[in-house]
């Protein structure tokens, strides 16, 4: 019975790493000693949908038009869903930014944001940040986040070239770490 107890009380501790989506959002921690350290892993790896076909959900491109993930199909895609909410989301996408720099020519990152009020919170944030490799995609109604149905942010996805999910981590990631690098390079390495 105890040990059931604290596995219940450690797997709710550790769901805690992400932004919950059904929560409304509570203000994030501004003290970097209470963000993880750097490098540091707070999502969790999920390869229960490998080989799945991206969704057809449509959502909104930088210019306000719709487009959906088959656009971006023929090399690996790395889909980020966050908010400029989520501290582990804003925490990780200057990382996520090198990560298109680094590897541009062998995956597209696209980072789709989730919150509610789109482009009027997405495109002054993007601005403020100046990224100079990620682009401004939002999904003001959440569809690919219902899709996903991990119930958290971030969520990252990664298709392969033909458009088959490979894995997904749900939480936040170093995108510069070893292990960032380590799971992406099975699939890197073939679009290479």
């Amino acid at each position: 019975m105890r040990s059931s107890f604290i596995i219940f009380l450690g797997a709710g501790l550790f769901a805690l790493g992400g932004c919950d989506r059904q929560s409304e959002p509570a203000p994030q921690a501004k003290d970097a000693a209470e963000a993880p350290a750097e490098g540091e892993i707070t999502g969790t790896l999920d390869i229960a949908s490998r080989g799945t076909p991206m969704p057809d959900v449509t959502f909104n491109a930088p210019d306000g038009s719709p487009v959906t993930l088959a656009k971006f199909q023929g090399k690996p895609l790395l889909v980020n869903l966050w908010a400029t909410w989520c501290g582990p989301c804003v925490k990780e996408m200057p990382t996520l930014d090198r990560l298109a720099a680094r590897e541009g020519a062998r995956l597209k990152v696209l980072t789709v944001s989730q919150d509610s009020k789109g482009a009027g919170v997405v495109t002054p944030w993007f601005a403020k940040n100046s990224f100079k490799h990620l682009e401004a995609y939002v999904d003001a109604e959440n569809l690919l986040g219902l899709t996903y149905a991990s119930g958290m942010l971030p969520t990252t996805i990664l298709y392969d070239a033909e458009g088959k999910e490979v894995w997904r981590v749900v939480g936040g990631m170093d995108w510069d770490g070893p292990r960032a690098n380590t799971l992406l390079a099975e699939t890197l390495g073939k679009a290479g």
